[in-house]
């Protein structure tokens, strides 16, 4: 009963938090979205061509990479972080940015972590409309920058929902942002960092409000996600 009862009174304590949006809870919040956020904007101008290329171009070793870029979007996190943590450490080859345990090193790792993931599905998404396009493309004798621009205009609104995933997938992130990030307080907590901590302080109404926050994000994310289905495929049958 008692246990109850402190459950209780912590999900009361975190909807408090959350409403009043509380200073410490604010600064996680905007910190965690702009690490996120970063990572996922430098992703895109990575990943976007590089899959817009893939998709379009044949060359030798074409097969590989695409074999290779899939299998990353399976990056084990922890890993990814060990692998940032060596190359940003003194010892590393950018030890000399003193990069370690900053916002900086967090939005490195993320975005490797991210970059495939938009890489694949870009191509995958150019791919099919190149397929399509591909006759009315030659009739036009449009040239290869043309075509590129066509495709990723005309795919704008599935490329918005793969933005919108590597965002998702950048914000629940923990094993490589603490890793390479410290969860240092007022400099790289960020969401789930600190519900990681403050569970295991056993400061549940903290850690709880962090939980609403980013289950509402990813609620926010899906929603807009499907919006944008909804939308497309309302524009192909108009």
């Amino acid at each position: 009963m008692q246990f109850m009862q402190d459950f209780g009174s912590s999900f009361i304590i975190a909807f408090r938090l959350v409403s009043s949006f509380d200073p410490d809870l604010a600064e996680i919040v905007r910190l965690s979205l702009k690490v996120s956020l970063s990572a996922v904007l430098f992703s895109a101008l990575i990943g976007l061509p590089l899959g817009a290329i893939l998709a379009t171009s044949r060359f030798r070793g074409r097969n590989v990479l695409i074999i290779i870029v899939n299998a990353l979007m399976g990056l084990p996190p922890v890993v990814v972080g060990l692998l940032v943590y060596l190359a940003l450490s003194n010892a590393g080859p950018f030890g000399w940015m003193q990069l370690l345990y900053s916002p900086s090193a967090m939005i490195i790792a993320q975005t490797i972590l991210v970059t495939p993931i938009i890489t694949a599905l870009t191509r995958e998404i150019i791919e099919q409309l190149n397929g399509e396009y591909a006759e009315y493309f030659k009739s036009l004798c449009l040239t290869r920058w043309q075509r590129l621009t066509a495709l990723l205009w005309d795919a704008r609104y599935g490329l918005l929902t793969v933005g919108l995933a590597g965002f998702g997938r950048a914000i629940a992130e923990v094993g490589a942002v603490i890793i390479v990030g410290g969860n240092i307080d007022h400099l790289t907590r960020v969401m789930t960092t600190a519900i990681a901590l403050e569970t295991s302080r056993g400061d549940l109404s903290l850690a709880l409000a962090l939980g609403i926050v980013l289950l509402t994000i990813a609620l926010t994310v899906n929603a807009a996600v499907m919006m944008i289905r909804n939308s497309a495929a309302r524009t192909a049958y108009a």
